[in-house]
């Protein structure tokens, strides 16, 4: 895999991020549904446009190297993709297929199979992608699908991981404290991550959430001008199998890949399957919420930590 997000945030991606956001509140609130039924949801066709746009642009690479190759074109074969880094996807389960759907057609049941058949496709995502679209009628996904298109295929790749990241946040937001158990502000995370220093080796959080600790060590260690996907193996614990879902979900969006684990039902904090002891260089678990306005005060010298270290 390869790490394909940056760090800084510009204009323009803001400005899509509220623009999409606010067609995703508009959506909820003609859902009826609540944050946890339509999060997912959201974030998984986010995924997949995010998915496509990669896809597209390795199939023209591999069909513009068939013809002029002896062995023919590998343009229809998984491992060619997987090769780079790449999801493949078949035909009905590309986003552009979808969106050209007509209302009259079960469009829940058929991006359902598309999930499904991207699993079947990609084994690193068995069992993560969401397949819950029956619950909406055709005529709001074909909405929702229109304002996801409208994030450009020519967009750079780090874009749609910091697009993913806002709406993490603002469903965490949503959901007030609950919204805590899989989701700590980057800010609190990127200060953390920042004093642990992990360059290079194996990391484990062993209540790992959406996985806001990984993507922010694999930040750390691109501004280093390292490929975080060859430095560092990522190991994770999560009590809730949905929440562990999101984990992998967001990993693979900022081109990464992890081993997470299910931990106790009471808290991951209690179990231990990835016999840690020993096995790890940096491990990193974010506060509960109470604690997390404590470390918002102390996150207010986080952009100063760097300049502090230089100095002593």
């Amino acid at each position: 895999m390869h790490w394909i997000a940056a760090s800084e945030k510009d204009t323009n991606t803001a400005t899509l991020e509220k623009r999409l956001w606010d067609a995703a509140d508009q959506f909820r609130a003609n859902s009826g549904l609540k944050a946890q039924e339509y999060s997912g949801p959201i974030l998984g066709l986010i995924f997949l446009r995010f998915a496509e746009v990669r896809f597209a642009i390795l199939r023209s690479k591999l069909d513009a190297a068939g013809v002029s190759s002896r062995r023919g074109s590998r343009v229809d074969e998984p491992a060619a993709y997987h090769a780079e880094g790449v999801l493949y996807l078949e035909p009905e389960a590309r986003f552009d297929y979808l969106l050209t759907l007509p209302e009259a057609a079960d469009i829940g049941a058929k991006v359902n199979a598309a999930m499904r058949g991207i699993e079947k496709h990609n084994p690193q995502l068995a069992g993560v992608l969401p397949k819950t679209y029956n619950l909406f009628t055709s005529t709001l996904l074909k909405e929702l699908l229109k304002k996801v298109s409208e994030i450009p295929a020519t967009v750079d790749y780090d874009a749609f991981g910091r697009i993913y990241e806002y709406f993490l946040g603002e469903f965490a937001r949503t959901e007030g404290q609950k919204g805590g158990e899989f989701y700590t502000p980057s800010c609190i995370v990127r200060l953390l991550t920042e004093i642990i220093e992990p360059f290079h080796g194996r990391i484990l959080d062993p209540a790992c959430g959406s996985g806001g600790m990984f993507v922010q060590s694999a930040r750390f260690v691109a501004e280093h001008q390292k490929n975080p996907a060859a430095e560092l193996a990522i190991c994770g614990v999560e009590k809730t199998d949905e929440t562990g879902r999101l984990c992998r979900l967001n990993l693979a969006v900022h081109g990464l890949e992890g081993d997470i684990k299910h931990g106790g039902n009471v808290n991951s904090y209690y179990d231990d399957p990835h016999t840690a002891t020993g096995s790890f260089d940096f491990v990193l678990a974010t506060c509960p919420p109470k604690l997390i306005l404590i470390v918002r005060i102390f996150g207010l010298i986080g952009k100063n930590l760097r300049e502090w270290k230089k100095c002593t």
